[in-house]
């Protein structure tokens, strides 16, 4: 199916048939994506004296639970409430679901012993007049073992804190990246690159971050519409699927 509609004023066509999943989902095997010193996720099936949830243990239906933190194990978008004492839950905040968008790809660079991504990089890849709201980040190197990398203890690459200016400063309010966080991975506790996308200072925004993405090397860097749902848990953060759908301008 297609869908027509206009883009910065000019006519444009989505293609529905083809969406480009970005997401990474939960495994339960050894090599699954970790970050943040977590082990991996459980699943198991609901036990109640001899009844076991199991089709192979003869229970008429699997029947499991699973334990898992969004922020360590699967791709999952954040709000404010990520960093605030109110615990403002993305489920309450986040109200929009369709958003056009600008994937770009950059290759963070070494600065000590550290990997980031700075203001410049970001300057390189989109037009002066940037006209979206939400902006897509993928990291090279960009292999598939980045879905089911363990990051922890690991100091991935992050953003400057000029870097997260300058993305505020030109209007996103959604931004997407392929790392486990857009800071560093241990600051003390500093957060200062949440803190500013999520006006922190002054009370909080409706902004998200959605981190732990993926975005296959084959998929070009450009123009987008996003589809970002996640699951509708009352929590700062929640287990998220964003899938884009090519523009074709007409």
């Amino acid at each position: 199916m297609d869908f027509y509609s206009e883009l910065n004023n000019e006519k444009i066509k989505i293609d529905f048939n083809s969406p480009i999943d970005i997401s990474v989902p939960i495994e339960f095997q050894d090599d699954c994506l970790l970050a943040w010193g977590q082990s991996k996720p459980k699943k198991s099936p609901v036990r109640k004296g001899d009844w076991v949830g199991s089709i192979k243990n003869g229970a008429s239906v699997n029947f499991n639970n699973i334990f898992f933190n969004p922020h360590a194990h699967i791709t999952h978008t954040e709000c404010c409430g990520h960093i605030s004492i109110e615990e403002e839950s993305i489920n309450s905040i986040q109200k929009s679901f369709f958003f056009f968008s600008n994937l770009i790809t950059v290759n963070p660079k070494k600065r000590g012993m550290d990997l980031v991504i700075s203001e410049d990089m970001i300057l390189e890849k989109i037009n002066h007049e940037f006209k979206y709201e939400t902006l897509i980040i993928r990291t090279n190197p960009n292999l598939p073992l980045k879905k089911n990398k363990n990051y922890s203890n690991s100091n991935p690459p992050y953003l400057t804190k000029d870097c997260i200016l300058f993305i505020k400063k030109i209007g996103v309010k959604n931004l997407l990246i392929d790392l486990p966080s857009i800071d560093k991975e241990k600051d003390n506790g500093k957060v200062i690159n949440h803190k500013i996308f999520f006006d922190i200072i002054t009370g909080g925004n409706t902004n998200t971050i959605t981190e732990l993405i993926y975005v296959p090397t084959k998929v070009p860097d450009g123009e987008y519409l996003l589809n970002l749902q996640f699951m509708p848990i009352n929590n700062d953060a929640a287990p998220s699927r964003p899938i884009l759908f090519k523009i074709q301008r007409l």
